[in-house]
C-alpha cells in the first residue's frame, strides 16, 4: 500500500514538473528543433516502409490487398476481383471480410480485405511469375515468417510482466488514473452530441490512439497496448492519462468548442511526448525466453 502511495505521489510531482516546464521551456529554438526532430522521423518511416507488409490482427498475421498491388505491380480492383472470384476457396482456409477505407485526401471509400498466410499464397499461386511477383512471393514469405516470430516475442512479453511483482503493481495503480480519464472522456463525449457532432462516441477510442501514437514509437499493433509496456512505460501512461483528463475538464469548463477540445488536448499530449521523449513499444531490444 505504501509503495502504490509512493508511486501516485511521485506521480503527481511529475506531473506537475510537466505542467512547468512547458510554460517556461517553450520557445521559438525548441519549437524549430521538435520540427526537425518530427521531420527526421518521418523520413526514417518513410525508409522503413517496405518492412510493413504483415500485419497482427487478434495475434492472426495477416497481409491487407492494399498493401499487395503496389510490389505486385498491379492495381488495386485487380486484386479484390480475383479475391471475389476465388472467394468460395478462400472462405474455406478462412472468413474474408470486406473492409471500407477512405483515402487520406478524401474520396470514394476503397474495398479492401486481409488475407492470412495460407490464403495470401493461393492467391499469389494464381498469378503469373513475373519478375514482381516472384520477388513478392519471396518478400511475403519472409514478412509472415517475421510476424509469427515477433506475435510470439509479444505474448511473450505480456506472460513476463504478468509475473513481475513491480509492474502489477504500477498496473494496478494506473487502473484507477484511467478509470478517471474514461469516465472524463464519456462526459465529453456527451458534450460533443449535445453541440451537434454526429461522431462523437469515436472520441474514446481516438483519444485513446493518439495519445498512444504521440509518446510511444508503436512497433507492432496490439489489443491493449498496457500489457506490453514496461513500468517506466506504465508510469508515463498514467501521466498522459492525466494530462488528458485536466485538458477535457479545463476546455469543457469554459464551453470551448468540441473540435477545437480535441485539438488542444492533442496538443498538450504532444507537449508531453516533446519534453519526456518517446519510447518503443513493445521493446525490440527485449529478449525474453531466448526468442
Amino acid at each position: 500500500m505504501n509503495f502504490l502511495l509512493l508511486k501516485r505521489r511521485k506521480i503527481g510531482v511529475r506531473i506537475l514538473t510537466f505542467e512547468k516546464r512547458l510554460m517556461d521551456f517553450r520557445s521559438p529554438v525548441l519549437d524549430s528543433q521538435i520540427l526537425l526532430t518530427q521531420n527526421k522521423v518521418k523520413i526514417m518511416k518513410k525508409k522503413n516502409q517496405l518492412a510493413v507488409l504483415v500485419k497482427a490482427v487478434d495475434n492472426v498475421p495477416v497481409v491487407s490487398t492494399l498493401d499487395m498491388h503496389g510490389p505486385l505491380g498491379v492495381e488495386h480492383k485487380a486484386i479484390i476481383q480475383l479475391v471475389k472470384k476465388y472467394e468460395t476457396q478462400l472462405k474455406e482456409i478462412r472468413p474474408v471480410t470486406f473492409e471500407m477505407r477512405v483515402g487520406t485526401r478524401g474520396g470514394t471509400p476503397i474495398s479492401f480485405c486481409y488475407l492470412d498466410e495460407e490464403q495470401a499464397t493461393f492467391l499469389v499461386t494464381l498469378m503469373k511469375n513475373s519478375e514482381p511477383v516472384v520477388k513478392f512471393k519471396y518478400r511475403l514469405s519472409r514478412e509472415f515468417h517475421r510476424m509469427k516470430k515477433e506475435i510470439t516475442r509479444i505474448q511473450a512479453v505480456a506472460r513476463n510482466n504478468s509475473l513481475n511483482i513491480e509492474w502489477v503493481e504500477a498496473r494496478e495503480a494506473g487502473k484507477p488514473v484511467r478509470r478517471v480519464e474514461t469516465d472524463m472522456m464519456k462526459k465529453f463525449v456527451e458534450y460533443s452530441f449535445e453541440r451537434g457532432s454526429v461522431h462523437a462516441d469515436k472520441y474514446y477510442g481516438n483519444i485513446t490512439r493518439m495519445s498512444n501514437k504521440t509518446v510511444f514509437d508503436i512497433q507492432q499493433r496490439v489489443r491493449n497496448t498496457r500489457d506490453v509496456c514496461n513500468t517506466s512505460q506504465l508510469v508515463t501512461l498514467q501521466m498522459v492519462d492525466t494530462v488528458v483528463t485536466r485538458a477535457l475538464e479545463a476546455d469543457m469548463a469554459v464551453d470551448v468548442p468540441y473540435k477545437q477540445i480535441y485539438q488542444n488536448v492533442k496538443a498538450k499530449v504532444q507537449q508531453f511526448a516533446d519534453l519526456f521523449g518517446k519510447s518503443e513499444i513493445p521493446e525490440t531490444t527485449l529478449q525474453i525466453g531466448g526468442i
